[in-house]
Formats: C-alpha cells, sequence, structure tokens
C-alpha cells in the first residue's frame, strides 16, 4: 500500500492498495477521528481518511475529472448545507489550520452532528441559520475565496447569489452543487441545468460542469468564478 498524491489537486491522495485498487483520500486533521465512517490509514507517520464519491459530491467530481478544485490550502470557505460534515469535513483536511470552514446548516438534528464534528477540528465554524437570509450570519465570518453549496431547494441557485453577492471575494470561485429533482420535478434534469446556468452566468464566470451519475442522480457540480 502506498500513498501518491493527486496529479492535478494539491491536499488531495490517491490510497493505491496491494490488490491494484486505489482511493480517494484527505490527510487527516483530526488523527484517529472518523467522520463517517470512513478507513483511516497510516503510513510514513500520517494519517489518511478515504473519501467516498458516494457519500461527498466533491469526491464524485474530483472522479468525474472537474477541472478546478478551488479548495486549496489556507482558503476560507463558506459552506452552505453543511448537513452533518461529512464534506466539509474532508474540506477542512484540504484547507488546514491556516484555513477556515465556516459550516451553515439550517436543521437542527444534523447541526448536533456537525457540532460534533466541528469540536475536533479547530478550522471549522458551526452557524445554524438558514442560507436564505445571510444578513443573520454576516457578523459570523469574513469575506471567503470560495463559496461551497448542497443544498436541495427549488431556490438553490438565488440562495446561492444571495451569499455570493454577500461574501464571496471578486475573482473568488464557487462549487455549487445543483439538484434537478429538487428544482421542478417535471422537466429534464438537463433543461433544469440549461435554465439555471443562464441564470448563474448573468452574474458569474462559469468554469466547468459535470454531471455526477453514476455517484449522484440528477446532479451536477458546477465550478464557478466572480
Amino acid at each position: 500500500m502506498k500513498i501518491v498524491g493527486h496529479e492535478r489537486f494539491k491536499s488531495v491522495y490517491w490510497i493505491e492498495f496491494d490488490n491494484g485498487s486505489k482511493k480517494l483520500a484527505t490527510e487527516n486533521l483530526a488523527p484517529g477521528v472518523q467522520v463517517y465512517g470512513e478507513k483511516l490509514v497510516k503510513l510514513e507517520g500520517r494519517e489518511y481518511r478515504t473519501w467516498d464519491p458516494y457519500r461527498s459530491k466533491l469526491a464524485a467530481s474530483i472522479l468525474k475529472n472537474i477541472k478546478k478544485v478551488p479548495v486549496e490550502s489556507g482558503k476560507l470557505v463558506l459552506y452552505l448545507g453543511a448537513a452533518s460534515g461529512t464534506t466539509p469535513s474532508h474540506v477542512s483536511d484540504i484547507v488546514g489550520l491556516e484555513g477556515c470552514v465556516y459550516c451553515v446548516e439550517i436543521s437542527p438534528r444534523p447541526f448536533r452532528d456537525l457540532l460534533s464534528v466541528c469540536e475536533k477540528r479547530a478550522n471549522m465554524t458551526p452557524i445554524l441559520a438558514d442560507a436564505r437570509h445571510p444578513s443573520n450570519y454576516s457578523v459570523l465570518l469574513e469575506k471567503v475565496d470560495v463559496i461551497y453549496q448542497d443544498i436541495a431547494q427549488p431556490d438553490q441557485t438565488d440562495i446561492f447569489l444571495a451569499n455570493g453577492r454577500a461574501f464571496l471575494k471578486e475573482g473568488g470561485y464557487a462549487l455549487l452543487v445543483l439538484k434537478a429533482r429538487s428544482i421542478d420535478v417535471t422537466k429534464e434534469p438537463w433543461e433544469i441545468f440549461r435554465n439555471e446556468i443562464e441564470k448563474l452566468e448573468k452574474e458569474m464566470e462559469l468554469l466547468d460542469a459535470k454531471i455526477l451519475d453514476p455517484y449522484e442522480k440528477d446532479h451536477a457540480m458546477l465550478v464557478l468564478r466572480k
């Protein structure tokens, strides 16, 4: 077994197992602690966490060969729809202690699990709030380098744009998960994605888009720049 750096994205790794298989991984910022039952692998004095693309749309995007992952060491990230902290914890691994992940979640039940994750990670800040109202948490964070949004609501694009206006630095990047069936169950996903992209391109530049099948049905990941 060996660890190999990802060919394009820093702080992302491949764990190559003896049987020839390989899995994505990040270096664990909280050694010894699992977040969602992922496998922990110790090699050469460091610990890595396997990164499941069926549990994390960011991992799925990497496996779908997305062109850019703007989440990097030292970056400030606003994560909208943090849920119980699965993907935010990997973002935390990547940005490291020089960065910060502001985690916004509206639902109390997953927020309790998120709190547990944040307690073990000094670079994660939990925020219980409705992402539709960014003014309610504006005092808790600064302008950020990256916005990551994964929210299953019909107005998910409007939520994203409101937060982008409020918090994203000029020239900053965004990763936006579009969930077609949460927007309109009567239309084909491709038609929904096209309509939402047209709305987004009035304010931001689209750099890449990937359909996330087979990892997530009827989902797309967009990379945008302000």
